[in-house]
């Protein structure tokens, strides 16, 4: 008979141990179900102890309080972990990188990400999403995924919402294998509908249809709905709102128009390139009229709208001329392992290294609940006095 597949995280160390040895005496890669007929005779019975004993133990219980949620010093409830795997990207997006420089900063094991996120998941999150740079350039990304997508949330028992945002490029030949890994859903950075405008903004020649192809690939494979990201620059971009919403009817997509932020490398935002909500919505409802929709959560960054046909779908994120951040549910990680509690935060918070210095889980809970409580109540952007970001949004995770 085959023993099912166990992971570490449900049965005493010992089993681990064990379970790592023989799959190697077996040559079988470590997850997989083990046949007690690969196994030397010992070695099966000693497995059939651990496992009967852990069996026995009381599994851990769901927590039913939901006061013992990670919250903020202004009550707000942190559901939503943003982890980036990686600051390397293969585009040089004009909005985005100087162009002249790469990664800034170390990648880490998929290990210690894993240990973080099961942290964060025991304090009521219940959505990762994995980020970059452009995560699909990560080696061990499905090991990841595959890994998050066993745990369960801490208060309702349910499974994660693991979704992620893409640049696309690499998408089409990875998307069967990202949904079966255990990703539900997808999000692609796409600032133009025009091929040459968006190889202008991405300066890599023959870009778009890469992208469009990864994001029919995704469709296809389940990894739906598909959102399209499209950063509004005046000038620059701002040509393709309409095209961008006949590409949201004619692909069955949801695009999200984004006001261009601070966020930027070579520091060169202002506000007159940004282009509002207002001004988004008035072109819109020009083309053909617009239908507002209900939002899926409190805290849902983007207004919602469909046509009044009921075809396609139009977010428009707003933080600059409309600020959401009174319902922020948000924490992010960064890919050498800081914990950064706004995208506008001055300080990174060094998770990785109170890890790497030992401490226990309980002992990094104590410190997260600690930094969390400093949790930023709003951004400042266009305010007097208002600081950029230590680092780029490349280098902090989208």
């Amino acid at each position: 008979m085959a023993l099912p597949p166990i992971f570490q995280r449900d049965i005493p160390e010992e089993a681990s141990e064990a379970l790592s040895a023989d799959h190697a005496a077996a040559r079988l890669p470590v997850g997989a179900p083990l046949p007690e007929a690969a196994l030397p005779s010992d070695a099966a019975g000693r497995l059939r102890g651990i496992l009967s004993e852990a069996a026995s133990m009381p599994a851990d219980p769901v927590r039913s309080s939901d006061s013992l949620r990670l919250r903020d010093g202004h009550q707000r409830a942190l559901t939503d972990l943003r982890l980036s795997v990686t600051d390397r990207c293969n585009y040089r997006c004009v909005y985005c990188r100087t162009g002249n420089g790469g990664e800034q900063f170390t990648e880490l094991p998929i290990a210690h990400y894993l240990r973080m996120v099961r942290i964060f998941v025991s304090l009521g999150v219940e959505k990762v999403r994995l980020t970059g740079g452009e995560p699909l350039l990560r080696h061990g990304l499905l090991d990841l995924i595959s890994e998050i997508s066993r745990m369960r949330t801490a208060f309702s028992g349910t499974p994660l919402d693991i979704a992620m945002t893409s640049n696309g490029h690499l998408l089409a030949t990875m998307a069967e294998d990202l949904k079966r890994a255990g990703l539900a859903r997808i999000t692609v950075s796409m600032d133009a509908v025009d091929p040459e405008t968006f190889a202008r903004i991405t300066r890599v020649p023959n870009s778009f249809e890469r992208v469009r192809d990864g994001i029919r690939a995704a469709q296809r494979a389940g990894l739906g709905p598909v959102k399209i990201n499209c950063v509004l620059l005046r000038g620059f971009n701002d040509s393709q709102i309409e095209a961008f919403a006949e590409f949201s009817r004619r692909e069955q997509v949801i695009v999200r128009f984004i006001e261009f932020m601070p966020l930027e490398e070579d520091r060169s935002w202002s506000p007159d390139t940004v282009v509002p909500m207002r001004e988004i919505v008035e072109r819109l409802n020009a083309m053909r009229p617009l239908v507002a929709l209900p939002a899926h959560h409190a805290s849902e960054t983007a207004r919602r709208f469909t046509f009044d046909d009921g075809l396609g779908e139009i977010g428009i994120i707003a933080p600059v001329s409309e600020p959401f951040c009174g319902q922020c549910s948000r924490v992010r990680i960064t890919s050498d392992g800081k914990l950064r509690t706004c995208l506008f935060s001055q300080l990174d918070h060094d998770l990785i290294g109170l890890m790497l210095k030992g401490a226990t889980d309980d002992e990094v809970i104590s410190w997260i609940q600690k930094v969390v409580l400093h949790k930023e109540a709003r951004h400042h952007i266009g305010e007097p006095g208002f600081l950029k970001p230590s680092r780029g949004m490349v280098h902090i995770g989208g």
